[in-house]
């Protein structure tokens, strides 16, 4: 997958802009605040249908506009004639919200992610370290996702059975326990088979990730082990029960696939823990690009990555090591930089590259910028 074409209309501080990049490596350069990360943003609001950066929608309309437009053109290399599949979102201040997809109304934001896979390295990337295990147990379930068709409908019916588990423990204790039972084994059967999916999706991003990992240089062994959410040893069915009197004194689940973690350790300490903030960024680097790669060996899928400030916390040295997988990789990559010098010796002469200027939410796309060097 990947853009042919971007329009950005109304969005944060850029007022109209087109971009048409190449299939390879896009540098975003500019000064802070120019508008670099917005368009990155915009990116990933149209491949998942919100902001990586704010949780209003006002916040991203422009100034004194009603709503912003998105609209790409996405290449769809898996499509029997390798289609160019429009692509267009709009969301007004009062957070009404249009998705089309080839002309058509979206039936719901999974449409969008699963035509338009997209990873996020940026400076928020380190709560996969620092953050709670909602942050890895959504980085688990993207890749899930993106590899078995069944998992998001099984997924969707265990966040409803869990939903109406809770209900009940908040407020239908005078109707007795014979409605939670219909609740426990609703919400056990599909426990069992998100964490199935779940375990066999680890299984296979491990390796990955210790190679990635390798590849950037990395000193040290970083390992990675799956919670499912409760007691490995005790069937999800036993645990419910086990735990409904706590459960009705508190009025929620306390156990089952919405506590899953991914636990990141070295010696087994978190790695948040132990590691310099240079060595965390390439710890997250590596989970987010052996996600990619494992992607692309399973479906033949490319995901498109946003790298926001690639130079930051990174040497020269493991910067060079962070492109060379990237270029492996051959899939689309838009880069931001403060400064051109930082990025554009780190690419092989091969590579197709295009470099875009922002300045005050303007973009200037340099002629002859478009490089096969």
């Amino acid at each position: 997958m990947s853009l042919r074409r971007l329009d950005i209309a109304h969005f944060r501080n850029l007022d109209a802009v087109r971009l048409q990049p190449c299939a390879g490596i896009n540098l975003i350069i500019g000064d802070n605040g120019a508008g670099k990360t917005s368009i990155l943003e915009a990116i990933s609001v149209l491949s998942t249908g919100r902001s990586f950066r704010a949780t209003r929608t006002p916040a991203i309309i422009n100034f004194e506009q009603e709503a912003y437009t998105l609209f790409a053109e996405v290449f769809n290399a898996l499509a029997e004639h390798q289609q160019i599949v429009p692509v267009g979102i709009s969301r007004n201040r009062q957070s009404e919200q249009q998705i089309r997809v080839a002309g058509q109304q979206a039936r719901s934001a999974s449409q969008l992610a699963e035509l338009l896979p997209v990873q996020v390295i940026n400076s928020d990337s380190f709560q996969l370290l620092e953050g709670s295990p909602k942050v890895r147990r959504q980085f688990v379930d993207w890749g899930v996702f993106h590899v078995e068709h069944q998992f998001f409908n099984i997924w969707q019916s265990s966040q409803k059975a869990l939903k109406q588990r809770n209900k009940l423990l908040k407020y239908g204790k005078m109707h007795g326990s014979e409605q939670l039972d219909i609740w426990d084994e609703a919400l056990s059967r599909y426990a069992d088979q998100v964490d199935r999916l779940r375990a066999d999706y680890i299984a296979m991003l491990v390796p990955e990730f210790e190679s990635t990992l390798a590849e950037l240089a990395f000193s040290g062994e970083v390992s990675l082990s799956y919670y499912r959410g409760w007691d490995k040893h005790t069937a999800c069915l036993d645990v419910l029960r086990q735990n409904r009197e706590k459960d009705w004194a508190l009025g929620f689940t306390q156990s089952g696939p919405h506590r899953a973690d991914l636990r990141i350790r070295v010696n087994k300490l978190p790695a948040v823990d132990v590691l310099s903030r240079g060595q965390q960024k390439l710890v997250v680097c590596a989970l987010l690009l052996a996600q990619g790669r494992l992607m692309q060996k399973l479906t033949g899928k490319q995901s498109i990555y946003l790298v926001d400030d690639l130079p930051a916390e990174l040497d020269s040295e493991h910067r060079n090591y962070l492109c060379q997988v990237l270029e492996t990789m051959q899939c689309q990559v838009f880069i931001t930089s403060v400064e051109a010098d930082a990025l554009t010796d780190c690419w092989s002469a091969s590579t197709p590259m295009t470099m875009f200027h922002v300045k005050h939410g303007q973009l200037d796309h340099t002629p002859g910028s478009d490089t096969s060097r």
